[in-house]
Formats: C-alpha cells, structure tokens, sequence
C-alpha cells in the first residue's frame, strides 16, 4: 500500500469501499454470509460442518467462487498481449457486468447463484493491484490492514515514522463506510443495491480504457 502513489492509494479505498457496501449488501440479503470476508465463512463452514447445518452448501459455493475470481482475474493480469490499464479495465468490466447480473438471477429464483456472481467478483477485484503474480495487500478483507495499523502504532510509540500506518486506516475506513452505504440501500432497494458498486466499476473500466502514460 505504501508502495502506491497519493492516487493509486485514494483509488484503492475506493475500491474498498466498493468491497464494503457488496458485502453488506450480501450479508443482509443471504441472512449472515459474507462475500468478500472469506475467514468468516470459512469459520461458518467449520462450524456448520460440526453442526450438520443446511446452510454448508451455500457457504462452499460462496468460498468457491471467490477463489475463483482470484484465478480469472489474475489469469487476466498475466496476460502480456494487454497493458496494464487494459488488463484492469477488463476485470473491472467482468465485476460491473456480474453486479449487474445479479439482482436479475436473484429475482429468477436464484439467490444462492447471485451471491455466488457477487463472491466471485470479490474475488476479482483483490486482484487489481497484482504485481508479479502475487497481492500484497487486500481490497476486499481488512485483517492485514488492521496488523499494519497496529504495527504502525507501536512504531509510532517508539518513536519511527509517524504516518505509515495511515493508509491502512483509510483502506479500512474506505470498507467500513462503503458497508454503511450497502446496509443503508439494502433496506431501501434489496439486492438492486448491487447496481450502484456495478456501476463504480463500470465508470472506471471506462477510464481505464482510455490511453494514459500511467496506472494504478
């Protein structure tokens, strides 16, 4: 995160924020499942196992499909036909057009796939800042976020550098807040909320497709 310019960083607690408001707005409309917080399904999952619980098949699709946007989107990253900001752009498109989808699935009687669709995207976006095939910071979980708060904390108590725990907290915040939206518009459009971080994505993708010198 340090690593990014002033840009890339406030573009990356955007996307966070997009992250934030798709998990809630999946955790209210699965009744208590995540679709970017993938420790705390697979805790459900352990516990629902124990417990011989319904909801198992749910939680395995929904860690399945994230996983599986971390394959698509990084398979993208790698490809060296495209530019950077093409390679993003793309998988910033395949995130706006599978939010869109998915009220329309869940409507058709097919929420559990919905969730899946948006899971899925989840996946993807962690793959946004990939550098040589691997992420070094998170856009859709915060956990290691708050390690680097808490390790930038007790630098700044002994006396090392002062702000570089800082953009870990407004990634965090970044969540947080873009959570607030998505339990705010769940309660007023269901899951039709997916379409306002459909469209944040769609708007950069746009950008990004846009011949420039640099990119985030």
């Amino acid at each position: 995160m340090n690593r990014l310019d002033r840009n890339a960083r406030l573009l990356a607690t955007g996307f966070a924020a997009m992250a934030g408001m798709v998990d809630a707005i999946g955790f209210m409309a699965s009744g208590g499942f995540f679709l970017s917080f993938m420790s705390g399904n697979s805790t459900r999952l352990s516990v629902g196992i124990v417990e011989s619980a319904p909801y198992i098949g749910l939680v395995a699709a929904l860690l399945a499909s994230f996983v599986g946007g971390v394959v698509a989107g990084s398979l993208v990253g790698r490809q060296t036909t495209f530019g950077p900001h093409h390679r993003q752009a793309i998988i910033l498109t395949g995130i706006s057009l599978l939010l869109f989808a998915a009220p329309f699935v869940a409507d058709a009687g097919f929420l559990p796939l919905a969730l899946c669709f948006a899971a899925f995207c989840m996946g993807m976006e962690n793959t946004l800042f990939e550098r040589e095939g691997s992420v070094s910071f998170g856009l859709t979980y915060m956990t290691g976020a708050l390690v680097k708060i808490g390790q930038g904390l007790a630098t700044l108590i002994s006396g090392g550098a002062r702000l570089e725990w800082v953009p870990y907290l407004l990634l965090w915040l970044g969540l947080a807040s873009g959570a607030m939206i998505g339990a705010l518009m769940f309660g007023a459009f269901g899951l039709k909320s997916l379409w306002l971080p459909a469209a944040y994505a769609g708007v950069f993708a746009l950008a990004l497709f846009v011949p420039r010198k640099n990119t985030f």
